[in-house]
């Protein structure tokens, strides 16, 4: 290998890295929040690029009809709430207003434009809107009645959910794989470096949505509210702050990075119903990195995932995968003896 052959496959592994940054950026704010190791997080990565595939081909996409069904169960969910601690009218028409509304108007709007040849732009808004809509609806559906529970069992939840998503996925999407056109289609050569218009977007919208949480954490109510119940969510309850927002808000949040992370790697790689679960898990490596706690280390891990896939597919491209996870081994025995575990109560 010379020097050549090394910066483009340092390029590669940072394009990848920047990927694998947002999935761990949102694992590690959903478990912060909430204790929920998310497994399910990949499933928005494949979904949105998905749903980009499906308004381009002028199909309807199967995430809407997803939405409905995450829309009925809700609905359910809240009436049976609503009959067990007798609300008023008043409140049952402000949760229809506010829980059911709006998914069903970014669901009609996307049923009855998908036949149409919009811009690309409009397309990407969607297909966000589409999927960030199922965020907070799949916390409501599957995670706020286990609020107060282990970790344990959130994560077997977790399990279950993501393998309901990828079977609804193979429903409503087909086994086929989608690739979507690049955002941008420049070419600039630098040195032994070729950066492709779609590299840079990708690089820019990472660091854009870095920046732009640090700054939601650091300046708005919405985000010091969610740095508190990561720090006590006993202690951000007494303060006024509700768990079931802060964790709504916070798969709000990880439903938009995954659709995000989906629509800027289509364009590179062919997306199945199920790539998602790679995609996710490389995320998860990352995150362990950081102890599902740190942001920047998480993001160091990322980095560091993306360039040993990188190298490692250069050297045994049939073991690229069992590197990557072979890796997570060692974090797991540094991280036990730099941050011990104690028993949970």
């Amino acid at each position: 290998m010379d020097l050549t052959i090394a910066a483009i496959l340092g390029l590669d592994g940072l394009t990848n890295g920047a990927i694998y940054a947002l999935v761990a950026l949102a694992l590690v704010l959903v478990f912060s929040v909430t204790r929920i190791i998310f497994i399910p997080q990949g499933e928005f990565v494949a979904f949105g690029a998905l749903t980009l595939a499906a308004l381009q081909a002028g199909q309807v996409p199967g995430t809407v009809w997803v939405l409905v069904m995450l829309v009925v169960a809700g609905a359910v969910l809240d009436g049976i709430q609503a009959v067990r601690e007798r609300w008023s009218v008043q409140r049952i028409v402000m949760r229809v207003i506010t829980a059911v509304t709006p998914p069903l108007m970014i669901a009609g709007l996307t049923k009855q434009v998908a036949s149409q040849q919009l811009p690309l732009f409009v397309q990407v808004l969607l297909t966000l809107a589409l999927v960030t809509a199922m965020g907070p609806l799949l916390y409501r559906v599957a995670y706020r009645a286990l609020s107060a529970a282990s970790v344990l069992t959130l994560l077997i939840v977790s399990v279950g959910v993501h393998f309901a998503l990828t079977g609804i996925g193979l429903v409503f999407f087909g086994a086929e794989g989608y690739r979507t056109p690049a955002f941008w289609d420049a070419r600039f050569d630098v040195g032994p470096l070729s950066f492709t218009g779609q590299t840079l977007i990708i690089f820019a919208a990472s660091i854009a949505l870095i920046v732009a949480l640090f700054v939601f954490f650091e300046r708005t109510l919405m985000g010091k509210a969610l740095r508190a119940t990561s720090v006590n969510r006993t202690g951000a309850r007494l303060m006024g702050i509700s768990g079931d927002a802060a964790g709504s808000l916070s798969f709000t949040m990880a439903a938009f990075i995954g659709a995000l992370s989906g629509l800027l790697i289509s364009p590179s790689t062919t997306i199945y119903y199920d790539t998602g679960f790679l995609i996710g898990l490389k995320g998860f490596v990352a995150a362990v990195f950081g102890g599902l706690a740190s942001f920047p280390m998480a993001l160091a891990g990322a980095i560091g995932v993306g360039l040993i896939e990188s190298f490692g597919s250069f050297w045994a491209s049939a073991f690229k995968e069992v590197i990557v996870f072979t890796v997570i081994l060692p974090i797991l025995l540094w991280r036990s003896f730099v941050d011990p575990h104690h028993e949970e109560h």
